[in-house]
């Protein structure tokens, strides 16, 4: 059996899609169900986030285990495999390995170094332990990623990279102010309870917001959450210079109107759906400033019918492309005269000529403070021996700078956090709104600089990923190492039982010492060879010592069978009959002490 992940992510994917193929949670437990009812897969794990789908598995065949977790993902998730399969990414054995890792150490998540993977993959190691879809492979495999992501995080500096992705988003919001002194005073709107919602809490009331609202559709997790943050931050010493927050709870139904007085909302619900509209969120602007909400295109054609006019009297004849000089107006250099050096740089010069005479002859609008055509004359004529000189008019400064038009400052900022969406993206054009979404985090976080850390904490994972593979292989013979002492062990039985049988007259004493003499013998016998064919089988390549070992030893196969599932067991799958006849057998050690040989010795005799 061999690792396998079939997922996609916001590396792989665009928002758009992931927002569609997100999973619910019994989406999520049907997927796992399918999985291991599935032919090629044995285990299977569902690590679902705002911003990845995966799925772990235990497979026997590659080809096989891909087409079929692929098809089950497309399934599940609603998308079609057609559709699906140009985003997803597939990692095998050891790259799986190194991939969860990775991802474990929020080396692959959209803000680099943030810790909050750590607990949605503990999370999906737990539903598959409930669901008894995780044997002992995705145990120890996820085990061992919470492992990871925590030395990572103590033994480097890999959270100076990034921050949760909330506070990332905050920082979006805020527009480079300190998010501290951006939210301090301010109204706070978090809908949603679960695990994000509640960072998003937490990191508001941390940063000193006057009022924290918690909106969710089951109320008593809203009043949970409330009543938390009341607690921890509602009272304050005296001797701190802190905003008490006044935290409290409300039903989904009161959303409409906790808008219009707060001026930050935070949304991550898991609603299938839109829970804020633009309407919604236009009624609430409306209500905040007592006038209609106006989208920005409109705001945009007042500015441009703001500005001064940057024509001549008259265009016959000119020829400058004018539509294109009062557009190049409007952008970066508001009311220059199409007569000037800015206008006219890089004409040839019979152009130049050409245009000489066309404003020579032309009716000027004289706007005060402008040149006059005579003077624009003679600079044109200047400039005319140069170009006859140079071959083209030289280049030689850029148009004035445009003075930016005011627009009024965002008086409700909008966080989603939630996939599939919560709030309509069309929300942006609303002039006073301002929306951050995963979307725009994901190419805010593509600019954003990485640590020099992340290089520390990827020698971390690749020495984590070697040792992991090291032990995989190293507990792959483990159950040959087992089965061959069993085997002894019952040999050790048998003869000692035919000795009884020559020897009756033996008393206990003198029965003991030839037993324990003779399980000294074969214990020492076989120390050496199993403890050195372990250490070469964790080496590379040295799977094949175990078929060794049985070839040399003649070891039924259903016997090494039966132990691996005992193994199994004793890591969270249910055991069967067969696993029973090696509840004796200490499978972790190396040395086989005399517990083992007395529990074989019964059977013998039985």
């Amino acid at each position: 059996m061999s690792l396998l992940v079939v997922g996609l992510s916001h590396r792989s994917a665009p928002v758009s899609v992931l927002e569609r193929a997100a999973l619910s949670a019994d989406a999520q437990i049907k997927l796992l169900q399918d999985t291991v009812a599935a032919e090629p897969a044995a285990e299977a794990a569902v690590l679902a986030t705002c911003n990845r789908i995966e799925l772990y598995a235990d497979v026997d065949k590659f080809h096989a285990g891909v087409a079929e977790l692929s098809t089950l993902l497309a399934q599940h998730s609603g998308v079609g495999l057609d559709e699906l399969t140009p985003y997803l990414y597939v990692h095998y054995e050891d790259r799986a390995v190194h991939h969860l890792f990775s991802v474990a150490c929020g080396l692959d998540s959209m803000v680099v170094g943030e810790g909050q993977i750590l607990g949605q993959i503990k999370d999906a190691l737990a539903t598959a332990q409930e669901l008894h879809t995780a044997g002992r492979l995705l145990n120890d495999l996820f085990q061992q990623a919470l492992r990871v992501g925590k030395r990572a995080h103590s033994e480097t500096g890999i959270d100076r990279a990034g921050q949760s992705l909330v506070t990332f988003g905050l920082e979006q919001l805020s527009s480079g102010a300190p998010v501290d002194a951006w939210l301090k005073g301010k109204r706070a709107l978090v809908i949603g309870a679960g695990s994000m919602s509640s960072l998003a809490a937490a990191t508001l009331a941390r940063a000193g917001v006057a009022e924290l609202v918690v909106a969710n559709r089951t109320f008593d997790r809203a009043e949970r959450l409330a009543a938390l943050l009341a607690e921890q931050y509602g009272q304050r010493p005296a001797e701190q210079d802190d905003v008490d927050v006044l935290a409290r709870a409300v039903p989904m139904e009161s959303v409409p109107g906790e808008l219009t007085r707060a001026d930050v909302v935070v949304s991550c619900t898991g609603a299938t759906g839109l829970v804020l509209t633009a309407d919604l969120v236009a009624e609430a602007v409306e209500g905040r400033t007592g006038a209609p909400a106006v989208e920005r295109a409109a705001d945009s054609a007042a500015v441009r019918s703001g500005l001064p006019p940057t024509s001549v009297g008259s265009e016959d004849g000119c020829p400058l492309d004018l539509s294109a000089v009062q557009g190049s107006a409007v952008q970066g250099s508001t009311g220059f005269s199409v007569m000037g050096e800015a206008a006219v740089a890089g004409m040839d010069a019979a152009t130049l000529e050409q245009h000489a005479a066309w404003v020579d002859n032309g009716t000027v609008d004289r706007r005060e403070g402008r040149r006059t055509p005579e003077i624009d004359t003679e600079a044109v004529a200047a400039l005319a021996a140069a170009a006859a000189t140079l071959g083209r008019v030289p280049e030689r400064r850029r148009p004035e700078p445009v003075a930016e038009v005011p627009r009024p400052l965002p008086v409700l900022s909008l966080l989603d956090l939630a996939m599939p969406r919560d709030i309509d993206a069309a929300v942006h054009r609303l002039l006073g709104v301002r929306l951050v979404d995963i979307e725009s985090l994901a190419e805010a976080s593509a600019d954003a600089p990485m640590a020099a850390d992340v290089d520390q904490v990827r020698r971390i994972v690749s020495d984590e990923v070697a040792a992991f593979d090291a032990a995989q292989r190293a507990a792959h013979i483990t159950p040959t190492v087992v089965a061959l002492r069993a085997m002894a062990a019952d040999v050790v039985a048998s003869e000692i039982a035919r000795l009884d049988g020559r020897l009756p007259g033996l008393d206990d004493k003198q029965r003991g010492e030839i037993t324990q003499t003779v399980r000294r013998v074969v214990d020492k016998l076989l120390h050496a060879p199993t403890v050195r064919v372990k250490q070469l089988a964790a080496e590379p390549g040295g799977a094949g010592y175990a078929d060794a070992l049985r070839t040399l030893f003649d070891l039924e196969p259903e016997t090494v069978a039966a132990v691996s599932r005992a193994d199994d067991g004793r890591d969270g799958n249910s055991r069967d009959e067969d696993s029973a006849a090696f509840d004796g057998l200490d499978l972790d050690r190396e040395n086989f002490d005399s517990k083992n040989f007395e529990s074989a010795e019964n059977r013998g005799r039985a």
